[in-house]
């Protein structure tokens, strides 16, 4: 048997290199990873559609007779569009409807004042990187009782159907919630009479009361309710498109362009953007169009 062995002929190693050029074929003929159908629609379309919601400064609104949106919201979602090197088209949402929006196909994502919590996370997907912390501010009429968030306790409080506030009012304040479809009318309903507070986002309620209209209200609660993350939402498994919303975000915070844009819309950026700006402030100027 030992002899039988012996005359074998002995193995020689393959050389090392010789796997290159066959993993470069094999990388080759496979071709670029396959995008995500919300990129790959919007790459056929060659345009972007972003749900916004426009019920009012900062945020979103239409120019006064016309039917061109303005707002914080709609600057971002252009400079999406114009990162990606498409068109954007603006899709008015109200907090009652945006999701099902986002999973009809209705748009391909969402900058519509949504904020990240968990029970929205188990049924789509988010951009990692905030562009905005939002909390919730109290309109009530001036002389009234309110001044801290337990003052709310049994009373009815207006708000939009949807709205991430609705938990925390009813499960630790005990407040009643009326709740309506859009902002405008939980704000009607608050004149009307119906609530004695409405709650609704902090920049969107500042903007509100510098309104002559609104002189007899105030916001007398100093601390906003449960500041959150804002960030942009994509459907579950995009994974594409929500990477390249990410780095169009952390160069939003690089450039400066968040807080540019708050300024030009009398917002006051929250303390998390202002981290984040001295966060990404060395990163690289993202190159356009942004690809995969």
């Amino acid at each position: 048997m030992s002899s039988i062995l012996s005359r074998r002929r002995p193995r020689h190693p393959v050389p090392a290199g010789l796997f290159a050029p066959l993993a470069l074929l094999l990388a080759a003929l496979a071709g670029p990873a396959h995008a995500d159908a919300t990129y790959d629609g919007i790459q056929s379309r060659q345009s972007v559609r972003i749900g916004v919601n426009l019920s009012g400064l900062p945020f979103g609104t239409y120019e006064p007779g016309t039917s061109n949106p303005v707002g914080y919201a709609v600057d971002l979602a252009r400079d999406v569009g114009a990162k990606l090197g498409v068109a954007t088209e603006i899709v008015p949402v109200v907090a009652a409807n945006r999701a099902l929006f986002l999973q009809q196909g209705k748009v391909d994502l969402l900058i519509a004042n949504m904020t990240l919590t968990p029970g929205r996370a188990d049924n789509m997907d988010y951009v990692p990187t905030p562009y905005e912390q939002l909390g919730g501010a109290a309109v009530v009429r001036k002389g009234s009782a309110i001044r801290d968030w337990g003052d709310l306790r049994g009373q009815p409080v207006c708000m939009s159907q949807g709205a991430s506030f609705q938990t925390p009012l009813t499960e630790t304040y005990q407040a009643v919630i009326k709740a309506f479809r859009t902002q405008s009318e939980s704000l009607l309903a608050l004149r009307g009479n119906n609530c004695v507070a409405a709650v609704l986002n902090s920049p969107i309620m500042h903007e509100l009361i510098r309104k002559p209209e609104w002189s007899d209200y105030e916001i007398p609660i100093p601390t906003d309710l449960i500041p959150q993350d804002s960030v942009i939402w994509v459907r579950k498994g995009e994974t594409q498109t929500r990477d390249l919303l990410d780095r169009i975000v952390q160069d939003w915070h690089r450039s400066g362009l968040l807080l540019q844009t708050a300024r030009k819309f009398n917002m006051q950026p929250s303390p998390l953007v202002v981290e984040l700006r001295v966060k990404y402030r060395a990163l690289a100027p993202l190159a356009t169009p942004v690809r995969p």
